[in-house]
């Protein structure tokens, strides 16, 4: 479970898992979690987090989405 940024509390990270499936990144922060779709940029599932966190997460994804896209091809080819 490589965990690619950690960034006001909140841990960016994939499962070795789900190679099958689109790029995306989970996201935790204490006992809530949420998982994104990179392309296009989505919320896939929410649990916990208010909407002005999603927002929030939503934008530190976009601003290192380059980043989470390289430690996905890294890990997965």
């Amino acid at each position: 479970m490589p965990t690619i940024l950690r960034i006001k509390g909140y841990r960016f990270f994939f499962f070795s898992l789900d190679r099958g499936e689109p790029i995306h990144v989970h996201v935790e922060k204490d006992d809530r979690y949420a998982k994104f779709w990179l392309d296009p940029l989505a919320l896939a599932r929410s649990r916990g987090f208010r909407q002005h966190e999603i927002r929030g997460i939503r934008k530190l994804i976009e601003r290192h989405q380059a980043l989470i896209e390289e430690k996905w091809n890294e890990h997965f080819d």
